[in-house]
């Protein structure tokens, strides 16, 4: 039996985004790291503010949300 996992359709999306990242900085895959951790870590920020944003009474669940 073979270590390698078989490709499949959920792969084939996140190869082309990994092949995407890498062709946008020019091959360097130092590069691509460095700009995917740039970007993770202004996602992380925009989660932690968007957090603060929310309010306290509605996560503790007093408030329903709007269902239309």
């Amino acid at each position: 039996m073979s270590s390698v996992s078989q490709p499949n359709e959920r792969d084939d999306g996140l190869e082309a985004a990994v092949d995407q990242a890498i062709a946008a900085c020019d091959g360097d895959l130092r590069a691509a790291v460095r700009a995917l951790i740039v970007a993770n870590n202004f996602l992380e920020s925009e989660v932690a503010g968007l957090k603060k944003a929310v309010s306290p009474a509605y996560t503790r669940g007093r408030f329903r949300s709007y269902t239309g």
